[in-house]
């Protein structure tokens, strides 16, 4: 981008974030009725985001080794009360990205929220105001627009909005709506879907719904029946359908045994196309994830919370030497984009420690590691809450493993470059 569009930029920057920052944006309660059974609530976030990488050495894949990106996320969100049993909420995003180097493999990826195009939308409603290749983005979107129906019966959602299934947390099996990467950093908003969801209550403890979730085809669609329930100390879900061109039958548990939390998502896929790594039973063309973990808290302190995973999944190559080949095919591209690949390869375990050191400080830990080749990642995380609505965190990203060569993946994590990340966020 020339000089004049950079400024554009900016300047645009400079207005939404003063739009974010004047008085009237302060108020969330903009409407109310005498009665209090109708209201009009503004929720304004604001953050800026800023990530340095100093990459391995490798031209083929990183052209240029130390690059920044800076990325700023103003969102308003509007929720309207009409009566005690209709609601609607409105999401409406800008987002303007700076970098400094375009060309290779992003330095960003995986950490930063994507900008790339949703899956599960009749229409993004996502429109670019200025841009310039990798290197600048400036966009706005709508991510949330939806009406929810709340009879006694249960609920009935429609419109655009954000659907997570399972239990997982760094991993998921059955989360196949947009879910987050491991890796990533600011996980408050899964980006919407255009979507219905019809929930019935058969019980207190347990109801069945109808989820369907729309592409620009039907191939691009979703369709899933989902049962839920608690039994005792047991919370379960099942899920059946169609996934895009897959049809899939999943399921996910969560127990307390003893003082600790025990989660299990085991998904079969049937997929159109073969595998090249095989599929499971011998079919080619049946594919399997799974997510066994466990959390528990310490009685250390303020309380100690940690959280293991380990995460199976069939999508991913067998042997991360071949990776480099795999992405290169659209099949793989299109499973990579829409979230069914977490990873790279087959097996990864997780583990996430999380501690607070008083009303405003907290510390975080996350390792991912390859139990197949022995890479890994490794991200200590600080957050101060220095206000009631703002805060600050700071993230490092350390890994290790066989780096790149020529152009070629030879670990899961070896390839993923030194990293810093500092986020500002305030809301009003």
């Amino acid at each position: 981008m020339k000089a004049g569009g950079r400024r554009n930029l900016a300047a645009m920057c400079i207005v939404a974030a003063a739009a974010a920052w004047a008085p009237h944006a302060r108020a969330v309660e903009l409407w109310a009725s005498e009665q209090g059974e109708q209201s009009i609530d503004l929720d304004t976030a604001v953050k800026w985001s800023s990530l340095g990488a100093y990459a391995p050495d490798d031209p083929r894949l990183y052209p240029e080794r130390a690059t920044g990106t800076a990325l700023f996320r103003l969102r308003l969100g509007l929720n309207v009360q009409f009566d005690d049993r209709i609601t609607s909420e409105l999401a409406y995003e800008h987002r303007a990205q700076l970098a400094t180097a375009s060309g290779g493999a992003s330095a960003s990826a995986g950490i930063l929220p994507s900008l790339g195009e949703a899956p599960y939308r009749l229409t993004q409603l996502d429109w670019e105001l200025a841009g310039n290749g990798d290197t600048t983005a400036y966009r706005h979107e709508i991510d949330r627009a939806l009406v929810a129906f709340h009879p006694k019966w249960g609920s009935v959602v429609v419109g655009r909005q954000a659907i997570g299934l399972g239990r997982g947390v760094l991993f998921g099996a059955v989360d196949v709506f947009s879910p987050f990467s491991p890796a990533e950093v600011d996980r408050e908003w899964r980006r919407g879907i255009d979507a219905v969801r019809a929930e019935y209550h058969l019980s207190d403890t347990s109801a069945v719904e109808l989820i369907g979730a729309f592409g620009p085809s039907w191939d691009d669609s979703a369709a899933l029946a989902r049962a839920r329930g608690y039994f005792g100390n047991t919370d379960a879900e099942l899920i059946i359908g169609k996934r895009a061109e897959d049809f899939m039958v999943g399921t996910s548990l969560s127990r307390t045994v003893k003082d600790a939390e025990v989660h299990l998502e085991l998904a079969v896929f049937h997929t159109p196309e073969s595998q090249p790594e095989g599929g499971l039973f011998g079919d080619d063309h049946l594919v399997g994830k799974a997510v066994l973990g466990s959390s528990y808290t310490f009685d250390i302190g303020n309380g100690l919370t940690v959280i293991g995973e380990y995460h199976y999944c069939g999508f991913g190559v067998e042997d991360i030497d071949r990776v480099t080949g795999r992405a290169a095919r659209p099949e793989f591209q299109e499973r990579y984009l829409r979230g069914d690949l977490q990873i790279l390869g087959q097996h990864a375990l997780g583990l996430q420690a999380s501690y607070s050191f008083g009303t405003a400080w907290a510390g975080y830990l996350m390792i991912l590691q390859s139990p197949i080749d022995g890479s890994g990642l490794a991200s200590p995380a600080l957050n101060w809450d220095f206000s009631n609505n703002a805060s600050l965190r700071l993230s490092a990203f350390f890994p290790w493993g066989d780096p790149p060569r020529r152009g070629r993946i030879r670990s899961e994590y070896g390839a993923v470059p030194i990293s810093l990340f500092l986020q500002l966020s305030a809301y009003f």
